[in-house]
């Protein structure tokens, strides 16, 4: 995942926090530079208006969303092991983001209108592609039985990390990176074997 290095990436990355909290876009400056421990002149100064902004939000998701996916290019590592990390940066992402998912909402609906909203759909594809490749060869199965192990996969990857505040299970296996590799790599071992 991207460090950050600035106070704009500071800001940019609990906007992206808020937003995922709140489930919606519309999120107070104010909330905003209180989260990231900053004066709203600071916003100000560094984005001029909330909707540039946002702007510079949706392109900090899409830095991390290529980052976490750069794991399936690293050939040092088997097609197991790159998806096990890779369900582990998406776990670590959403945990951190609590929601991911409303950035990709919100680019469905503006993907018309709103150029950066076409870039995260157009990032979200190629990511999505890719991630299939490696799933497949793990996998190998026919398309209908894929694409049940992939959605399998994916939302034992999404659920936990996005409602584990409600769930009623051990957090330690979500929280803590060991437990949750170990986590990750009994559901591909398990989803292998069918």
């Amino acid at each position: 995942m991207r460090e950050l290095t600035s106070i704009q990436e500071k800001i940019l990355d609990k906007a992206l926090y808020l937003i995922g909290k709140n489930g919606s876009f519309n999120v107070p400056i104010r909330a905003i530079a209180k989260e990231a421990d900053v004066n709203v002149s600071a916003i100000n100064y560094y984005f001029r208006t909330k909707d540039e902004m946002l702007r510079h939000v949706k392109e900090f998701y899409i830095d991390n969303t290529i980052a976490a996916y750069s794991v399936l290019d690293n050939e040092e590592y088997s097609d197991e092991e790159k998806i096990i990390l890779l369900g582990n940066e998406i776990m670590e992402y959403t945990l951190k983001y609590p929601g991911i998912l409303t950035i990709l909402k919100e680019a469905i609906t503006e993907k018309e209108s709103d150029e950066t909203s076409a870039k995260i759909l157009e990032i979200t594809n190629a990511m999505n592609a890719k991630m299939d490749k490696v799933l497949s060869r793990i996998f190998n199965q026919n398309a209908a039985t894929f694409q049940y192990k992939k959605m399998i996969f994916l939302s034992s990857i999404l659920h936990p990390a996005s409602n584990f505040n409600i769930e009623n299970f051990d957090q330690r296996i979500i929280k803590d990176k060991e437990q949750r590799l170990k986590y990750i790599t009994y559901m591909v071992k398990t989803l292998k074997k069918d």
